[in-house]
C-alpha cells in the first residue's frame, strides 16, 4: 500500500528550483501525471476517538467483529493512551489489537516537534510496537510573524521531524483541517511539508475538510498534494443554515456534499491506496466527540460504524 511516483519524475521534482522556499505555493504541474490505477481493497481503520467508552480489549474486539482492518489509536492528551504513560500503555493497546487480529498501523498524536522529549518517547515507543503512520499536531500561526514567515519557520521544524521519523521508520502525516489552523488550505499544507523528506513526512488528506475549504476547487488541491498523501480520512458533511448563519454539519458517509465517486476515481487514477481512518463525527450520543459516557445504547454506535464501513467498501469496489 503506497503512493507510487515514477522515479525520473520524482528526481525532477526534487531538483526543480520552483520548489524553493521563496515560492512555497507554486503548483507542480508534473504531478498531474498519473500512474496506473489501484484496485486493491482499502485498509480501513476506525478512529478510536469514537470508542472512548471502551477499554483496549473491548474496542479491539468490536472493531474486528465489524470488519475493520485496525484502529487509528488516539495516543494523545485525553485519548486512549496518555503520552506521559506511553511506554506502559501503548504496548497494552497494541497487544489487544494484535490478539483481535487487527493491524496496529495508525495513531493520532500531539507530536509536531522533533526536539520535544515527550514526543520522542511517543515516537520511539510507537516504532517499537510496529506502528508505521501517525497524525501530527497542528502548527499555530506565529503572532509576531506574517503568514509566509510562519510557513518558513515551520518548514524547518517539519524537516527536522521528517528526519527523526525516517530514522525510526515512521511516517508523520499532517491533516488538512478546515478552519484557521495552519494547513487548512491544501496550498498552505503543501508549502509546509514540501521541503521535508517524503520518506518521513506526508499528508493525511481529509476530503471533508478539503471540500469545505476548497469548494469547487478541491480536485486541484488533490492534484497538487497527491504525491505526498500517506493516509487519508473518510467523513462527510453538508452546509446547514441556522439563525441566518451557515455552518458545515457532519453527516454519515454518502449523505453529504463530498463527491465520493469522483474522489475515489481520482485516488485510483493517482495510484493511491494508503491507510484509511474512518471518522464518525455526526451525532452519536457523544461517541462522535470522544466521550466516555455516551447517551445512547452502544449498539447504536456499532450499527453506524458498520453501516459506514460497508458503504465505503461498496463504493470503492464499484468505481
Amino acid at each position: 500500500m503506497k503512493n507510487h511516483i515514477p522515479g525520473t519524475r520524482r528526481d525532477f521534482i526534487k531538483n526543480a528550483t520552483i520548489l524553493s522556499a521563496a515560492a512555497p505555493i507554486m503548483p507542480h504541474l508534473l504531478w498531474s501525471q498519473a500512474p496506473s490505477p489501484v484496485n486493491d481493497e482499502l485498509q480501513i481503520h476506525l478512529f478510536s476517538k469514537h470508542f472512548q467508552f471502551l477499554n483496549y480489549e473491548e474496542m479491539a474486539e468490536k472493531a474486528a467483529e465489524m470488519g475493520f482492518d485496525g484502529l487509528d489509536l488516539t495516543v494523545r492528551r485525553g485519548g486512549h493512551v496518555e503520552p506521559e504513560h506511553v511506554e506502559q500503555e501503548l504496548p497494552k493497546a497494541v497487544k489487544a489489537m494484535n490478539q483481535a487480529g487487527l493491524q496496529p498501523v495508525l495513531m493520532a498524536t500531539n507530536v509536531n516537534d522533533a526536539g520535544d522529549e515527550l514526543s520522542q518517547r511517543v515516537l520511539r515507543t510507537a516504532a517499537d510496537q510496529g506502528i508505521t503512520h501517525y497524525r501530527m499536531q497542528y502548527y499555530r500561526y506565529l503572532e509576531d510573524k506574517t503568514i509566509p514567515e510562519s510557513i518558513v519557520h515551520y518548514q524547518h521544524q517539519a524537516e527536522k521531524l521528517a528526519k527523526l521519523n525516517q530514522k525510526l521508520g515512521l511516517m508523520g502525516c499532517y491533516q488538512n483541517h478546515a478552519g484557521i489552523r495552519m494547513g487548512s488550505s491544501i496550498w498552505e499544507l503543501y508549502a509546509l511539508i514540501m521541503n521535508a523528506s517524503e520518506k518521513g513526512l506526508g499528508a493525511q488528506y481529509d476530503i471533508r475538510h478539503a471540500t469545505v475549504e476548497g469548494g469547487l476547487n478541491w480536485s486541484k488541491g488533490l492534484q497538487l498534494i497527491h504525491p505526498r498523501i500517506q493516509s487519508f480520512v473518510i467523513k462527510d458533511f453538508k452546509w446547514m443554515e441556522k439563525d441566518g448563519k451557515w455552518f458545515p454539519q457532519n453527516v454519515p458517509f454518502g449523505e453529504g456534499m463530498v463527491e465520493w465517486k469522483t474522489y475515489f476515481q481520482l485516488l485510483k487514477s493517482y495510484g493511491i491506496n494508503v491507510p484509511v481512518s474512518l471518522h464518525l463525527e455526526y451525532p452519536l450520543g457523544g461517541a462522535e466527540k470522544g466521550r466516555s459516557d455516551i447517551e445512547v445504547e452502544p449498539q447504536v454506535v456499532y450499527d453506524a460504524m458498520k453501516r459506514d464501513l460497508n458503504n465505503v467498501r461498496k463504493l470503492w469496489a464499484e468505481v
